[in-house]
């Protein structure tokens, strides 16, 4: 039973339930329903045998299968069974009209299925003005929704404008809109009309408010698509021209795949506007247009580049260090700044690339450096050489105007990286020259200033690009050939040349496995002695790098492959000191021998060239003459400087000499330098002093003994550069004793111990101090009669 009036509501009714998954039924509301699992089943048939009515509840788990009372809401709608009909699978499909709503105030006993003890919701009265009001708006706005909305039939608007009733308006509007099923529920279990219609046109407004931003979205969206269908009806229409006039659909094409490309990459803001604009002047141009090509391989060059495409970084300076050390033997200097560069990389989110300069004579490795800087960190690896390029446009790139133009090496090497981070090698920096197109230093400025390539500007780009990631690495012999402005931009690192023990290790190391390999031949048929890779690097090699000495290891190589191809695979030789002669011939330089005796007007001087430290032997001869000064040999100009300020400083030394005041003009002196070394530079000055002061004096001068300084016409010897590299050639050249300015001593601290060990470095602040220990007299006061003369003026 259920209740008809208003007086059987206030009773209890005792009925079965029936649970619902998803499902709530509100009266006024005709709902099919197919129903499964017996206990339902169960439930129906009870109801059938009585007068066909059930308690209709949702679960509050669709998922629960055997739900129990606490798994069902309390307050449901007692309905009618309309139709019942049982199906061949063993469902049963059931129409159900909804009542009235009602709430469980027990379960009775029952087996089969669930049985319930029911009280009626007592519905407040609703009928007032401010109902009517509320009915009104809440057709209005259905109304409106029902236009806006899709599903819902016209008919349904006829019928919800029928009803007057508020609970029963309410009820079906439920049933018509999209509610989740909690909201369902709490709709149910609100017993006032007028709450209900409230809350019902609140939910109305808001679905309004989405339709209408829907049907906005949706115009908008058919309007692009109406633009895009006209856009590809032009263009099939321009392909049809296209054919009728014998072009091929190739252009189209590629089109298309400069336009994917385009999409695909990372752009700038400004370089996706240039290339947009680009792409639309080659859509309007003939295919076959000079201008088109033109166009094309512009789009084509710029979508080439790596746009926000980086490599990795190898942050482990462990990992970077052993690299660094396999590949190279010392360079101490470098391998730390680029560990200490890693380092800081690991610790901060952004930094851009160093800008380093490696300087140092041939052969010391600074190529192959930069390679394994790259193997280090993990990085691409790209080269450009610089010798001899004298054109700006070969830097920045020529504009488009020009016939043929084509990006700067720059954007070339990066292009060709493929990474917007390589290591940037820019070999021999220093010989670089200018002429009317341009200065190339000039133009390496902007380059090499990390607060100005973020937005490098290459000519035929005329985009922006950022290099602040790749990491510069300049090369260099000597840094006379590079401009101030360039060399303030970049953080020198010099790399001396190596020491005897430094070039046996890389030979046993690096160079004797590398040609061993190149040559096709083992260690099983060759075997170099130490005592013979000694006399190699002694005899057969005088330089600061290992270039010769690897290639007279490639020689001796050769001589036994073509022994090992005559007497079979093995064959094997053993390279000793006796028998190195017999494999490369007679040696090319002496090692460790000065002159037998001491020498008049012979000293042995020091000096630095872009080959490294060499000993440069300068000689003076005085004879009878009319005062005549003579400077022979390949001499740079502060070279003859330096030479007119000793020779200066001697006449007016030559009372403290025992010379006479006026020798010069009876003495013609001639100051000569044996071997074209082709040296400049003021640090021969005591050089040049000392062979003079023999020479017109007749004193011979110590063979065991060689210095460098700079002397001013006081007599005081001032400091001079290169001291690592020229107490190396002393070194190698065996010298015993070597003389420098006492300003230098500071630098001694780099110099290998190996070296200082081996030689007797003494310091000097004037003139007077080199004769007292260069000259070959047993008392210096015999050749000073007077003390050092007062520094008087000028």
């Amino acid at each position: 039973m259920f209740f008809k009036d208003r007086r059987e509501r206030n009773a209890k009714a005792v009925l079965p339930l029936l649970p619902l998954r998803d499902l709530v039924v509100f009266p006024h509301m005709v709902v099919p329903l197919i129903v499964g699992r017996e206990k339902s089943i169960a439930t129906l048939n009870a109801a059938k045998a009585g007068d066909k009515t059930l308690f209709l509840a949702a679960q509050r788990e669709a998922r629960t299968n055997n739900p129990a009372p606490g798994d069902i809401y309390e307050v449901g709608c007692i309905a009618s069974i309309i139709q019942l009909l049982k199906l061949p699978d063993g469902t049963v499909k059931v129409l159900v009209e909804g009542k009235t709503r009602a709430q469980v105030v027990r379960y009775t006993e029952s087996r089969d299925f669930f049985q319930v003890e029911l009280e009626p919701l007592a519905e407040p009265e609703a009928e007032s003005v401010e109902t009517d009001a509320l009915i009104r708006s809440v057709r209005q706005a259905f109304e409106q929704y029902v236009k806006l909305a899709q599903g819902i039939p016209p008919e349904m608007m006829l019928t919800v404008q029928q009803i007057d009733d508020p609970s029963k308006l309410a009820d079906t509007l439920v049933a018509q809109l999209a509610f989740k099923l909690p909201e369902k529920q709490s709709l149910l279990e609100e017993a006032d009309p007028k709450r209900r219609l409230e809350r019902i046109y609140e939910h109305l407004q808001s679905e309004i408010e989405i339709l209408q931003v829907e049907k906005k979205i949706k115009s908008r969206v058919k309007k692009q698509m109406e633009k895009s269908q006209k856009e590809y009806y032009l263009n099939e229409q321009m392909q049809a021209i296209q054919k009728e006039l014998g072009e091929k659909d190739e252009f189209k094409n590629e089109l298309q795949e400069l336009e994917s490309r385009i999409r695909d990459k990372h752009l700038t803001s400004e370089a996706l506007s240039k290339l947009g604009k680009e792409l639309r002047k080659l859509k309007l141009m003939s295919p076959m247009s000079a201008e088109a090509n033109v166009v094309r391989t512009y789009v084509d060059v710029v979508l080439s580049l790596p746009w926000g495409e980086f490599t990795e970084d190898r942050l482990d300076i462990v990992q970077a260090a052993r690299v660094l050390d396999e590949d190279h033997y010392g360079l101490r200097k470098i391998k730390e700044r680029i560990l200490e560069y890693l380092a800081v990389a690991s610790l901060v989110e952004r930094m851009n690339g160093p800008i380093l300069c490696l300087v140092g004579p041939p052969g010391v490795g600074k190529t192959s450096l930069a390679r394994s800087i790259a193997r280090a960190t993990n990085r691409h690896f790209v080269r450009m050489a610089l010798g001899g390029v004298r054109d700006e446009a070969e830097i920045r790139g020529h504009r488009r105007t020009y016939i043929g133009a084509m990006p700067g090496k720059v954007v070339q090497a990066v292009r060709k990286a493929g990474s917007g981070n390589p290591v940037f090698l820019l070999d021999e920096i220093d010989k670089m020259s200018t002429d009317f197109r341009g200065d190339p230093s000039a133009a390496l400025l902007e380059v090499l200033d990390p607060e100005q390539n973020e937005t490098f500007n290459d000519h035929y780009l005329d985009l922006d690009y950022d290099l602040s990631k790749v990491m510069f690495i300049c090369t260099a012999n000597s840094l006379h050939g590079i401009p101030a402005p360039l060399q303030d931009r970049l953080e020198i690192i010099r790399l001396p040349g190596y020491t005897e023990q430094e070039k046996l290790s890389i030979a046993r190391r690096y160079l004797i496995p590398k040609q061993l390999e190149n040559h096709g031949i083992t260690e099983e048929n060759l075997v170099i002695t130490q005592q013979a890779a000694t006399q190699v690097v002694r005899r057969y090699t005088k330089e600061a790098g290992v270039r010769n000495l690897e290639r007279e290891v490639a020689a001796i190589c050769r001589k036994v492959a073509k022994r090992v191809v005559r007497k079979g695979k093995d064959t094997r030789v053993k390279v000793t000191s006796k028998n190195v002669e017999k494999l490369l011939g007679v040696p090319k330089f002496r090692y460790g021998k000065v002159s037998e005796r001491d020498e008049i007007g012979f000293v042995q001087g020091l000096a630095w060239t872009n080959a490294g430290g060499v000993m440069v032997p300068i000689e003076a001869a005085a004879v009878r003459g009319n005062g005549k000064t003579t400077l022979t040999g390949q001499l740079g100009n502060v070279f003859q400087e330096s030479s007119q300020a000793a020779i200066t400083y001697i006449r007016s030394r030559s009372a403290n000499l025992g010379l006479k005041p006026d020798f010069y003009q009876e003495l013609d002196i001639h100051v000569h330098v044996p071997e074209l070394w082709g040296v400049d530079g003021p640090s021969a000055g005591i050089t040049i002093a000392t062979a003079v002061v023999s020479a017109v004096t007749g004193i011979a001068v110590r063979r065991d003994i060689a210095m460098t300084g700079e002397i001013t016409l006081r007599g005081k010897v001032r400091p001079i550069g290169g001291l690592k590299e020229k107490l190396l050639a002393a070194h190698r050249a065996g010298v015993r004793r070597v003389l420098v300015p006492k300003d230098n001593e500071p630098d001694l601290a780099d110099i290998p111990r190996v070296v200082r060990d081996k030689l007797e470095i003494l310091t000097v602040v004037h003139m007077d101090e080199v004769l007292a220990e260069a000259l070959a007299i047993t008392n210096p006061d015999d050749l000073f009669r007077q003390a050092p003369a007062a520094e008087t003026s000028s």
